[in-house]
């Protein structure tokens, strides 16, 4: 057998060489790519763990929309949805009101009508008189006093119409007179032509005028189907007060309505102690008025004193009308001397009712500020005329009460299972401080 040549041996040898040097290459780059890879779980109870998240960051990462706005302007736009919405509602409510006004107006008037009879009512029944019988009496008396007051009124009108116009003539002479020969050095060209003006505002004006008649009989209709509204609203509330309070109770949701009953009794104190504060003021003044008027010549006295018992039941504004009424009427009749004299009396009145008579008989009872009783009498008077005139400034006041009273419940809340157990009860014999 021939020997291998020597040539071979060494290209096989160097072969091998090459295959081991691949092998060791080999298990170096499985080695480099063992250590790269995640190692995988283990068993062994500490590797068990959750393990935090690696926070990955984003070359652009953007905040939350919500939290990129102000805290102040997120603040005041939850405010301003909430105002939004409660402004909707009483827009809402508003026009419901406007569009039953005569019922709305004629209930509230019989509520201040019931706030000013019904102790009358409850001193009867105290008497022994039977609730049907103090009822009717106390309505009866109430309502022909009332008529008597506008009857008095309309007779000492008509009776001294014809009168009154022949003094207005004079009156007006005698102020065409003082213009001309006063200190204000007018000139009869002047006053010609201020009644020229008159003269032709009112023929331009002829056709409203004559509307405003032709409305008339509607106003008729609508005033009588309210004082109708009004009479019956007060009879039922003088006779059936505490069930129909019960029974407002009950539309009340069952959280809020131990507080609305510990609400509703003093809110019914209050507009009573209104009421008849405003009735003893308003005669005080009148009476006061009258009697100045009287004694420094003005005619009609007594319908003028009337008017002024009327216009004070609008705080403010009644009391200048009803005064600015008086000086008008002295003013034309008996002169500017005598105006003035009015006016006087007029001022001193009311100094006294605003200083002592106020403060004295309405005291703590009624506590609305005056810049309330303004913007709440403007309020009414441009929403619902006279009537909401009258009514604004009692609304304010009870509101004022029921909201001091619901603001003390919520800071005790311990005082919940008292309102609950002092809910008022359909008693026959109702005390003065409930409707």
């Amino acid at each position: 057998m021939s020997r291998v040549p020597g040539w071979l041996g060494k290209v096989g040898a160097g072969l091998s060489e090459m295959g081991e040097r691949l092998d060791e290459r080999r298990a170096e780059v499985a080695k480099e790519h063992t250590e790269a890879a995640p190692e995988p779980p283990t068993d062994h109870p500490e590797d068990t763990q959750p393990r935090e998240p690696v926070p990955v960051t984003i070359a652009r990462d953007r905040p939350d929309p919500a939290l990129a706005v102000p805290w102040g302007v997120r603040v005041a736009a939850e405010a301003g949805w909430r105002l939004l919405i409660l402004a909707g509602t009483v827009w809402v409510l508003m026009r419901v009101i406007s569009a039953v006004q005569l019922v709305v107006l004629a209930f509230v008037a019989a509520l201040l009508i019931t706030a000013l009879l019904q102790p009358t009512v409850a001193r009867l029944i105290r008497y022994g008189f039977p609730r049907g019988v103090a009822t009717a009496l106390t309505a009866i008396l109430g309502f022909v006093v009332m008529g008597l007051i506008g009857w008095f009124v309309t007779w000492q009108v008509m009776a001294n119409i014809d009168n009154l116009s022949d003094q207005v003539q004079n009156g007006v002479d005698d102020l065409r007179n003082w213009l001309l020969k006063g200190p204000f050095h007018v000139t009869e060209k002047q006053i010609n032509q201020i009644a020229k003006n008159l003269r032709e505002a009112i023929g331009a004006n002829t056709d409203q005028i004559t509307s405003a008649g032709l409305e008339g009989v509607q106003v008729i209709v609508e005033a009588l189907t309210g004082i109708l509204l009004t009479v019956f609203s007060t009879l039922f509330l003088l006779y059936d007060g505490p069930r129909i309070w019960q029974w407002s109770l009950k539309l009340v949701p069952a959280a809020a309505r131990p507080a609305m009953a510990g609400a509703g009794p003093r809110a019914w104190r209050t507009l009573t102690a209104y009421v008849r504060g405003t009735v003893i003021v308003a005669f005080i003044d009148a009476v006061c008025i009258g009697v100045g008027i009287y004694f420094l010549g003005v005619p009609m006295a007594v319908p003028l004193a009337v008017f002024i018992f009327l216009f004070s039941f609008i705080p403010l504004v009644g009391a200048v009308a009803s005064g600015a009424l008086a000086v008008v009427v002295a003013l034309v009749t008996q002169g500017v001397f005598t105006a003035l004299m009015t006016l006087a009396v007029v001022l001193a009145v009311q100094q006294i009712e605003g200083h002592i008579l106020q403060p004295f008989i309405l005291g703590r009872a009624v506590r609305v500020h005056p810049l309330a009783v303004v913007l709440s009498v403007a309020a009414g008077g441009m929403v619902a005329g006279i009537g909401g005139a009258v009514v604004a400034v009692p609304l304010v006041a009870v509101l004022n009460t029921v909201v001091s009273y619901l603001k003390s419940y919520s800071q005790e809340p311990g005082r919940g299972a008292t309102a609950v157990s002092s809910l008022p009860t359909p008693d026959p014999e109702p005390s003065d401080q409930s409707p």
